[in-house]
């Protein structure tokens, strides 16, 4: 058999046995009830908050509207919620249950596990934020994004970091009930620093500098870039090398330091 074919072949039964992880994993998700309803009403309920940091007049003055920032509001806590706390959740509980131990001795290879387990919460952060979007654009009348590359590309790399912090996360917790609690840095910092409940444009000159090096900002600027049209060339290439910079260096450090034994 040709090379080409071994590569196929290997290539077709990696991606099965990643989505027979993936169809089960998705069941043990449906189990948990408030793992569900965190992913999916969070949200969707929390960007109206983010609607009533600012008043109209602010939000004019920085030229942006209730819908770009309730959009990428929207988006950033699908990334928080639906796929980082749930994983984070995920990995843990598989982990203590050493499920994620009897998986390495099989065929799965390390990598394989990582992403079959994260794949139901990676689609259904995508499918919501996909919804979310659409959403926002047509209530808000905001209309189709003017840069959807940007979009597609913050939409990705942050569902990518978010899975990849939620593995490195899962690390340090010892426990399923001290998962909520160990998430919370990571959730409280992208809420308060990365543009999700406040604009960095409303933020001090200085501030808003420092909270573009946290791990979801380049993606939540990508997404809202790509409605408001505000970034310029050089502004969105520096955002999409560093949206690509931090999903690299997540997935490397997950890879690095993600625990496979139980923390007893």
């Amino acid at each position: 058999m040709s090379a080409p074919a071994l590569s196929a072949g290997a290539a077709s039964g990696s991606l099965r046995r990643m989505r027979a992880l993936a169809r089960a994993e998705l069941t043990l998700l449906g189990r948990n009830k408030g793992v569900v309803f965190t992913a999916l009403v969070v949200p969707l309920t929390l960007p109206f908050t983010a609607r009533q940091a600012l008043g109209q007049d602010e939000l004019a003055k920085l030229g942006l509207s209730a819908g770009t920032v309730m959009l990428p509001a929207a988006v950033g806590f699908t990334f928080l919620f639906a796929v980082y706390a749930s994983l984070v959740n995920a990995y843990v509980a598989r982990r203590e249950e050493l499920v994620l131990k009897r998986l390495r001795t099989g065929e799965l290879s390390d990598p394989e596990i990582l992403v079959g387990t994260a794949l139901p919460a990676l689609v259904l952060g995508l499918a919501q934020a996909l919804l979310l979007c659409a959403g926002c654009a047509a209530l808000l009348r905001l209309g189709p994004p003017k840069a959807p590359h940007l979009a597609l590309l913050g939409l990705l790399t942050g569902l990518v970091t978010s899975a990849a912090l939620a593995a490195l996360t899962s690390a340090f917790t010892r426990s399923t009930e001290s998962a909520q609690v160990t998430a919370l840095p990571v959730v409280f910092a992208s809420m308060l620093g990365s543009g999700i409940m406040f604009p960095t444009e409303a933020m001090p000159g200085r501030l808003a500098r420092i909270c573009e090096f946290l791990p979801l900002s380049p993606a939540v600027r990508l997404v809202r870039g790509a409605w408001t049209g505000h970034l310029s060339a050089y502004g969105a290439l520096g955002a999409s090398a560093a949206a690509l910079a931090w999903a690299a260096v997540a997935v490397f450090a997950a890879r690095r330091w993600f625990r496979w034994e139980p923390r007893r």
